[in-house]
């Protein structure tokens, strides 16, 4: 990390990889999920409503290619000269058939400016055969595994109905790192039943693995979610942060985080026709702006409370 920079940020990241701006690009490839389809269980995640991170390029009843196309056309009018990183974000995109999951990665990699694939699922959606698949293609592309962990403490993940263990998140972030496989996690703070304590000892866990990216999201109430309905019921299990209050637990949280893992961003932002709660009335820009102004008041660094011992994350050549 620069010693000018209190965190590693992803647009850092990308620029020591690539010499030309990087922009994703988000798709519904039309995936489901283990939780929903009955396999693991129904309904999905308590807290899940895919609608809060489909933009509005993103939409099922369009290819791959049509969704990439569109997402082309609004960015390139800026910058010409961008390329583009496909992002299967919706639902669990390793879910399905290989021959099925490889035809849609090799689809969005023959559209025109883009350089490599970016893919969300879940830890327990990543057969070996697969990543044979993603270790090759590694050679030649950019490709990052991004997988939705959204908590280290099995209680939780029992109680927001995610269906696996987090002895499984290890091992998939371990199994796909040692191919030399760009490999990110995502975590949401403050989910209920966790402490503050719980919430930043995410953070001394995840330093022990070999991450490459980290997201941090705050929890949101979203509307029609079975979670929003328990915090209706139940509102004395929950504690929704106050934007400054989450603002000090984020800094405390990246102060425990091993320093060599990129923080790609702090907060989430759902659409406002759907968000119950918090409603910060902020943008991520203006989010992450505060987010800064109070690292240096705090003089605060990524890593300057590392708790354990921690390997270095695997961070791959192109």
């Amino acid at each position: 990390m620069e010693n000018s920079k209190p965190y590693r940020e992803f647009g850092d990241f990308l620029r020591e990889l690539f010499p030309y701006k990087v922009q994703k690009i988000s798709i519904n490839a039309g995936f489901t999920c283990p939780n929903r389809d009955g396999t693991k269980g129904f309904g999905g995640c308590t807290y899940c409503n895919n609608q809060t991170f489909s933009p509005e390029y993103c939409h099922t009843e369009k290819s791959v290619t049509e969704q990439l196309e569109e997402g082309v056309r609004f960015f390139s009018r800026k910058y010409p000269e961008m390329k583009y990183l496909a992002y299967f974000q919706a639902y669990t995109n390793t879910y399905d058939e290989l021959d099925s999951l490889t035809s849609k990665y090799e689809e969005a990699l023959a559209c025109p400016g883009v350089v490599g694939l970016i893919v969300g699922t879940r830890p327990d959606c990543m057969p070996d055969t697969l990543l044979d698949y993603f270790s090759a293609l590694s050679q030649k592309k950019f490709v990052m595994i991004e997988y939705g962990l959204e908590s280290t403490l099995d209680r939780t993940l029992t109680r927001i109905n995610r269906g696996h263990t987090h002895a499984e998140s290890e091992e998939a972030i371990r199994r796909t790192a040692a191919r030399n496989i760009y490999t990110g996690a995502h975590l949401i703070l403050g989910l209920p039943g966790e402490s503050r304590e719980d919430i930043l000892h995410h953070a001394d866990i995840l330093s022990a693995l070999p991450l490459t990216t980290l997201k941090l999201h705050q929890l949101q109430l979203i509307r029609g979610t079975r979670m929003a309905r328990e915090q209706a019921e139940h509102p004395e299990q929950f504690h929704l942060y106050t934007a400054d209050e989450y603002i000090d637990l984020v800094i405390d949280f990246i102060e425990r985080l091993n320093p060599s893992i990129v923080v790609e961003r702090f907060v989430s932002q759902s659409p406002k026709e759907l968000l119950i709660a918090p409603d910060w009335g902020l943008k991520n820009f203006e989010f992450t702006a505060k987010v800064n102004k109070r690292i240096s008041e705090r003089n605060a660094r990524q890593g300057r409370l590392l708790n354990p011992p921690s390997s270095e994350p695997v961070l791959p050549g192109m």
